[in-house]
């Protein structure tokens, strides 16, 4: 797996990278498959996933080709956010002008996502409106990163082959 995230029941929530799948894990350790893709094609590959306060999913769909896939990349026409529902039951494309979204990760108030394109080296943000769509994409740094966190002061920590770099609200 790569990106991982709790949700309120204390499922753990990950991008699988060995079959391109985005999972749910019990805490008794029964995996399920949430989804394998969009539109009827092979995700590109989840990478980091973030769950707003109110349920729903957001992650990355990058493609980082990995040799032991054994089907034909890509299969999605574009490198994208998605959101799924508190439900599972409904996938949403939001992003279809990002080079290669890879980190994400979203205010404790789940008003602002920020999602960084390791493949422009930048990160921006997102205000989140209230049908969980994303609003008002604003360049938050000029830094990729490969994954983000945030602190209860907003502070945004992003990783990479720079190391860690804190960036506070304002970026």
């Amino acid at each position: 797996t790569n990106g991982l995230c709790f949700d309120k029941n204390g499922n753990l929530l990950a991008c699988s990278e060995d079959k391109n799948e985005l999972w749910s894990i019990s805490p008794d350790g029964k995996v399920t498959v949430l989804f394998t893709g969009y539109k009827g094609k092979r995700f590109n590959g989840p990478n980091d996933v973030w769950i707003a306060p109110n349920g729903n999913i957001y992650f990355t769909d990058a493609l980082y080709k990995r040799k032991w896939w054994t089907w034909p990349m890509p299969e999605q026409d574009d490198e994208s956010v998605y959101m799924v529902s508190p439900d599972h039951k409904t996938i949403t494309r939001l992003t279809d002008d990002l080079v290669r979204p890879n980190g994400i990760i979203g205010t404790p108030d789940g008003g602002v996502l920020y999602v960084a394109d390791l493949g422009d080296n930048k990160t921006y943000s997102y205000r989140i409106g209230s049908d969980g769509l994303l609003y008002d994409k604003k360049l938050f740094a000029e830094l990729g990163s490969d994954g983000m966190t945030i602190d209860n002061k907003g502070n945004i920590y992003m990783t990479g082959n720079q190391g860690v770099t804190v960036f506070n609200p304002k970026g």
